[in-house]
């Protein structure tokens, strides 16, 4: 929702309209410096994913920002792409902390302000605490602007169903993984170790990469170590 609320009866309907599934999972971002903004999404604390190069003159790097299910990527390749790009929307639940961990990274961010209908952006929060409403600013080094956008509440319609069978073979993959963990572990709530798995399987881990994070939670975490062979 990059500019105003729209209606929930619009929202209704635009969910009963959906075609074919298809997940967005990935913005191209134009930058002139590759090490450069490699260095800078590091430094927000995003996941870094991968750096390739298909071939000599050609690269790519991913990075997936923490929670999302979507990535952005950035290289060089034969032609340039046009840019920089402009409001693209990072989701917070609390903007102040999102603003203040950013900060603390050494970005910088602009000041809070809200968008006010008939009026346009005006300064600090909005006063109704009103969701999507309330936002902040800031760039990376090409000029690629991203827009915190504190959501508290979904408007109808724009958070889909679960996809039932999807989550069944995940619960399942997840009860085989946690047997091993189980029988190499001291008593233990076993929803804990399901939920770091899940989690991580759910942000891209593989199975085996997920298992370790799942261990490394439960041991952190719970205090709970597993002495596998």
């Amino acid at each position: 929702m990059s500019t105003t609320q729209v209606s929930s009866d619009g929202a209704t309907d635009a969910a009963a309209a959906t075609g074919v599934p298809m997940r967005f999972e990935v913005t191209t971002l134009p930058v002139s410096d590759v090490d450069r903004a490699k260095a800078f999404y590091q430094r927000l604390g995003w996941r870094f994913d991968i750096d390739f190069k298909p071939t000599p003159e050609t690269r790519g790097v991913q990075f997936t920002p923490p929670g999302s299910p979507a990535s952005i990527q950035f290289g060089k390749g034969p032609e340039p792409l046009a840019g920089p790009l402009q409001a693209l929307q990072l989701i917070v639940q609390d903007i102040d902390a999102a603003r203040d961990d950013l900060i603390s990274r050494g970005v910088e961010v602009g000041d809070i302000w809200h968008l006010e209908p008939g009026k346009g952006p005006q300064p600090g929060r909005d006063p109704e605490g009103r969701s999507y409403f309330t936002r902040a600013i800031f760039e990376d080094p090409d000029g690629n602007q991203w827009v915190l956008q504190e959501v508290t509440e979904r408007l109808p319609g724009r958070v889909d169903s679960t996809d039932v069978e999807a989550l069944a073979q995940l619960l399942h993959e997840t009860a085989e993984h946690h047997g091993s963990f189980e029988n190499a572990s001291p008593p233990h709530d076993w929803w804990d170790w399901y939920a770091a798995y899940a989690n991580a399987r759910q942000t891209g881990s593989t199975p085996e990469g997920a298992d370790a994070t799942a261990d490394q939670y439960m041991a952190d975490v719970k205090g709970v170590v597993a002495s596998r062979p």
